[in-house]
């Protein structure tokens, strides 16, 4: 697919791009290239591949799912520039 000048500068637009005019021939022949590749990719046979979830067949390894009640306010409360009763201390917002 050839881009002419008047092309680019409509995609630049529609894309609400600033595109210098200067630009245009660098940028014209850079979406060439990019629809040379993406005509590439449509001529690579896929007729015989399946759909898959992720690229590579691995499992994740889970830890066990354990309930646990860890008491960590004390640590979770030095790190609050205010507590008071051991609550969080806020600035007020509504009036």
């Amino acid at each position: 697919m050839a881009f002419d000048a008047e092309a680019v500068i409509r995609t630049a637009h529609l894309a609400r791009i600033s595109l210098p005019t200067a630009e245009v021939p660098a940028v014209a022949e850079q979406l060439e290239r990019i629809m040379e590749m993406v005509e590439a990719l449509r001529n690579v046979p896929t007729g015989g591949v399946g759909g898959m979830a992720h690229p590579l067949d691995l499992e994740q390894p889970l830890r066990p799912d354990i309930a646990q009640n860890p008491d960590r306010r004390e640590a979770l409360m030095q790190n609050a520039p205010a507590v008071r009763d051991g609550l969080f201390l806020v600035p007020k917002v509504i009036e």
